[in-house]
């Protein structure tokens, strides 16, 4: 049975056979545009091992969607044939944002972080690109960040040839995390998790919307702190959100703490200089607990 044919099956409406299209859509896994006789269809398809990727995927977007605040793309169909995975989203067409889209996406993705839970992580664990994410429900934000993020990432590093400059400088800074929180208590907010400028957009009508997530509760600051990492995120975007929510004073030393966490994961998936740009961080945050 050919993807189209199984998509048909689960999507329960007729797929054209010969309507597959190559889109940009991460290094990851194809995606795909095929059209369904109930309109265009985003896909995204891999091996039968992206299974469980996609399983998060879809659990992450139907959470963001349940905050009713930034716009997601709905889930259509989730399944594996004959070997091929695939995960079926509804097809939004995006366009270049505006400074409307900037201001309306600062003002949802504060309601966003105002859906918090009592403990910090999510049901079930995910994926950072293509690196595993533990996200064991954790009291307290430093242990969880401490033990589900930057320890992990460190091993992995370690385990792919880092210097022992990193790695010991690194569990250094993970032993001194409670310095960057004398006086600040996050809540556990509902987070992207890997908001980066690639993964949001606008719609026909000027909408933001959210792709791509790695869902879980954390502090609200990890989201803000990667707008920030690559860019993709003008003035009206962090004036809207920081009327919509004021950050705390120490956010932008913490931004640095929560980038390492990103900068570590390209370490360990792409290598190259992100090896010095986090030692060069931990460094600087070192310096901070001095």
């Amino acid at each position: 049975m050919s993807l189209a044919a199984a998509l048909t099956r689960a999507l329960g409406s007729k797929v054209a056979a010969g309507s597959e299209r190559s889109v940009a859509g991460g290094s990851i896994n194809s995606c795909s545009r095929f059209e369904s006789a109930s309109g265009p269809v985003f896909v995204k398809h891999g091996d039968a091992s992206s299974l469980e990727m996609f399983q998060a995927e879809a659990d992450g977007l139907v959470e963001l969607s349940r905050a009713q605040a930034v716009r997601v793309p709905r889930v259509l169909a989730l399944s594996e044939h004959e070997g091929t995975a695939f995960l079926a989203l509804e097809w939004i067409d995006l366009r270049s944002a505006s400074a409307r889209s900037e201001t309306e996406l600062g003002e949802l993705l504060a309601a966003q972080h105002r859906v918090t839970r009592d403990k910090f992580g999510w049901h079930r664990d995910n994926t950072i690109g293509s690196t595993p994410q533990a996200n064991r429900l954790t009291e307290t934000w430093v242990e969880f960040f401490r033990d589900s993020r930057l320890r992990p990432q460190l091993a992995l590093a370690k385990r792919n040839g880092a210097g022992v400059e990193l790695v010991d400088s690194g569990e250094r800074l993970c032993e001194q995390l409670e310095c960057f929180f004398a006086d600040y208590r996050p809540v556990p907010s509902l987070l992207h998790g890997d908001l980066w400028g690639g993964n949001w957009g606008a719609d026909a009508s000027g909408q933001p919307v959210l792709f791509d997530p790695a869902v879980y509760f954390g502090d609200r600051e990890t989201d803000l702190a990667m707008t920030r990492l690559f860019g993709g995120f003008g003035a009206p975007f962090y004036a809207a959100y920081q009327a919509a929510w004021p950050m705390d004073p120490g956010a932008a030393t913490r931004s640095t703490l929560y980038n390492l966490y990103h900068v570590l994961n390209h370490f360990n998936l792409f290598g190259g200089g992100y090896q010095r740009q986090a030692l060069g961080m931990i460094q600087r945050l070192l310096a901070e607990t001095m």
